[in-house]
């Protein structure tokens, strides 16, 4: 008997996902390239992810030389827009904590706190890449997508600081801290907004999330 499915998370009704989500209004706007291995794995997170922002769209398959809607999205955004990926080109995304102290020091520390947290909201903002493009898919898969996609070698590479921890506990990977793409998402647009107050509904239903995947598991 084929089981019944929840018509939004496409999720199993006993394992419908639509609970946890918590719409934020993200200024970046995400594109998630995501592999058609993804689209049905349980244990995936944009899901999640693609239905809490109001601001995201993705884009399924593995080659997008002649996708239409990527081709668009390169021809839109123009210099505005980056990749989340860690290549040897990237450019760790930096903390608050370290726009403040080199504003403070460009400013010949003659600014007072507040003063400080004013400017760096408002250099910010001009910094800020107006589209965020995700690769969804396991390590190798990812690799893939990005070695046999050459605009994405063109555009601007982000990471993340290495000191972010993951909470990514319902899927095995060989690689030490790794993230979910939801949480390497998240945590992107946390640093680059500014924001960790409008973002941390999210990571709370991404911790929900694996306490969920979770429950289903067979104790042993």
């Amino acid at each position: 008997m084929k089981r019944e499915c929840c018509s939004v998370c496409l999720r199993a009704k006993v394992g419908c996902i639509c609970h946890l989500f918590t719409e934020i209004n993200n200024e970046i706007h995400v594109v998630v390239l995501q592999h058609p291995t993804e689209v049905s794995q349980t244990k995936g997170t944009v899901t999640l992810l693609t239905n809490s922002l109001t601001n995201c769209d993705i884009i399924i398959g593995e080659n997008f030389s002649g996708n239409e809607a990527f081709v668009d999205l390169l021809s839109r955004y123009e210099n505005d827009i980056v990749l989340l990926y860690p290549s040897e080109n990237a450019e760790v995304i930096a903390s608050p904590e370290t726009y403040i102290s080199d504003l403070a020091v460009s400013n010949s520390n003659t600014l007072d706190a507040d003063e400080v947290k004013e400017q760096h909201s408002v250099g910010c903002k001009t910094r800020l890449p107006k589209c965020l493009i995700l690769i969804d898919g396991t390590w190798k898969k990812s690799y893939k997508m990005y070695m046999v996609n050459e605009a994405l070698h063109t555009i601007p590479h982000l990471t993340l600081p290495d000191h972010i921890q993951g909470d990514y506990r319902i899927r095995k990977t060989q690689k030490d801290q790794a993230l979910s793409s939801l949480e390497a998402c998240t945590y992107a647009l946390l640093l680059l907004e500014n924001n960790a107050k409008k973002y941390q509904p999210l990571l709370n239903s991404f911790s929900q999330f694996n306490d969920f995947q979770l429950s289903f598991k067979p104790s042993n």
